[in-house]
């Protein structure tokens, strides 16, 4: 297991990258249908990743947390199934289900939607604010499947906090830290390697 970290291509500021990618069942999303009153967190994410199953039940927890806040969550499965069928969609409702995420699981077969995020691990985190611009992204927490720190969502919570009270974003965030996103070939984005 070779731990990836994101690449902080998307600053404070940006607007998040628009998309329109399905759940499982076929009902369709968009970023503006998903956006909360005060902000939107998304996380890409996959069924079969260490990092994603070390930290799934508490991304659960916070998202609920989060959603008394004005804060919606969307995870996006960006990862190539034809080589990696654990992640297929046929998997990810009981994933979620099972990890008690209660907010929508999308698919991006393309991974278009990754590439335009500049996601690079499973999981990677973007906290947008109300109007879907960038906040903050980084790593939910220093934990990790292989340390015993506990998992407490500290950093994105901390940076949810700040951005709730008019505070500025983290000024140093970690990255988060994951596997890599599965590209199928020549699908790999110049800022993947």
């Amino acid at each position: 297991m070779s731990e990836v970290q994101s690449t902080f291509r998307l600053q404070p500021g940006d607007p998040g990258p628009s998309f329109e990618l399905p759940e499982p069942n076929g009902q369709r999303h968009t970023l503006e249908g998903l956006r909360g009153e005060e902000g939107t967190l998304l996380i890409f994410a996959c069924n079969h990743c260490p990092y994603v199953i070390h930290l799934a039940s508490a991304v659960g927890r916070l998202a609920e947390e989060i959603a008394a806040m004005g804060i919606n969550t969307v995870a996006i499965m960006p990862n190539d199934v034809e080589n990696y069928p654990e992640d297929h969609p046929d998997k990810m409702g009981q994933f979620a289900a099972e990890s008690g995420w209660a907010f929508p699981y999308l698919y991006d077969e393309s991974q278009e939607v990754a590439e335009a995020w500049s996601a690079a691990c499973t999981p990677d985190f973007f906290l947008l604010d109300g109007k879907a611009r960038l906040f903050y992204a980084g790593q939910f927490d220093s934990s990790r499947p292989k340390n015993e720190e506990e998992v407490t969502g500290a950093d994105l919570r901390a940076a949810v906090e700040a951005m709730l009270n008019g505070g500025g974003p983290p000024s140093d965030p970690y990255p988060s830290s994951g596997c890599n996103i599965k590209w199928k070939a020549g699908n790999e984005p110049p800022y993947f390697g």
